[in-house]
């Protein structure tokens, strides 16, 4: 049984997929050398020009022509020109190899240490003070740095993580995972907050107990905080009815302050009226922020320059 080489056959016709990763696979280490040929009409030349030897460019012209099963050039000694073919190829050829030019480029660019950038995600409630903050300080000395910024809740943000989507993540609870590591950062309390002509708005401290018969509004079920409330109120007896559900904390407020209910948020950025916010003194009512990025994850220079910057501010994370 004779077994007949791939390039001796040429391209196969059927358009099958496999046939295609495989032509794919001949033909990209060779487009550059075609390209170069191309470009000087000259063998001796471009093989001077692209530093390989003669004989290798010519025997590598010879099995791309073999591979495509046409004629790319017409040949005159070392001095060769274009068919109509090759005309047609090179358009395509040149295309593909800016391509490979500027996502090379691209890449490269988000590694440089100085100018490179960063993945990076974060909770809603994190958004309007902390992550600001956080950058501003980290471009003090690195004032280049540029930031690819994704605001979601935990879980979604464990899967960018798992992605690639991000490089690194703050958020809560602090995620427990094999193929994750994840360092605890700082905690953040917790208030039960209350419409301002509530029966408790009255008081500043709470047990969370005293509001068990209450009406919650909270976030929706998979956010992290929604765990930690429903975790909170197990602690204190009782199972929270959740009228409202939504996505963001400062919704959830402006619910509180309609009368809808009320929730257990963190503090806000910028005080909301209609609300009063208690603290909560049993059980205790914190929230665990940490930082997280994906086991054997190889960091670019400005990635591991973030991550050191985030594990420095432990427990001094979020602003007084």
């Amino acid at each position: 049984m004779v077994h007949q080489s791939r390039s001796a056959r040429g391209l196969s016709p059927s358009g099958d997929t496999s046939d295609t990763e495989d032509i794919v696979t001949l033909l990209a280490p060779r487009l550059a050398y075609f390209a170069g040929v191309a470009r000087t009409e000259h063998v001796t030349r471009a093989a001077q020009e692209m530093q390989v030897p003669q004989s290798t460019l010519s025997r590598t012209l010879v099995r791309l022509e073999q591979d495509l099963g046409v004629e790319l050039f017409a040949r005159r000694g070392r001095t060769v020109s274009l068919t109509p073919a090759g005309r047609t190829f090179l358009a395509s050829v040149e295309r593909a190899l800016a391509e490979i030019e500027r996502a090379a480029d691209e890449v490269r660019a988000d590694a440089d240490p100085a100018t490179g950038k960063v993945a990076f995600g974060f909770l809603h409630t994190m958004g309007a003070e902390t992550v600001p903050g956080l950058i501003h300080a980290f471009r003090a000395d690195h004032p280049r740095v540029r930031f690819s910024l994704v605001q979601n809740y935990g879980e979604a943000m464990i899967e960018g993580l798992r992605s690639g989507e991000l490089d690194l993540c703050l958020t809560s609870p602090v995620p427990d995972a094999p193929d994750l590591v994840a360092r605890r950062l700082d905690e953040q309390k917790l208030r039960l907050v209350v419409p301002a002509d509530h029966r408790l708005a009255s008081r500043r401290r709470i047990r969370l107990a005293e509001a068990a018969d209450e009406t919650f509004v909270s976030l929706e079920p998979g956010y992290g905080l929604r765990r930690i409330t429903d975790d909170l109120c197990r602690d204190a007896g009782f199972k929270p009815r959740v009228a409202f559900e939504g996505e963001e904390a400062e919704t959830l407020r402006g619910l509180v302050a309609a009368g809808l209910g009320v929730a257990l948020l963190p503090p806000p950025a910028v005080p909301r009226p209609g609300v009063v916010e208690l603290t909560v003194t049993a059980p205790r009512a914190v929230r665990e922020i940490g930082v997280a990025w994906l086991e054997g994850h190889v960091d670019t220079p400005p990635v591991a320059a973030f991550k050191r910057f985030l594990l420095s501010r432990r427990g001094r994370l979020l602003p007084d």
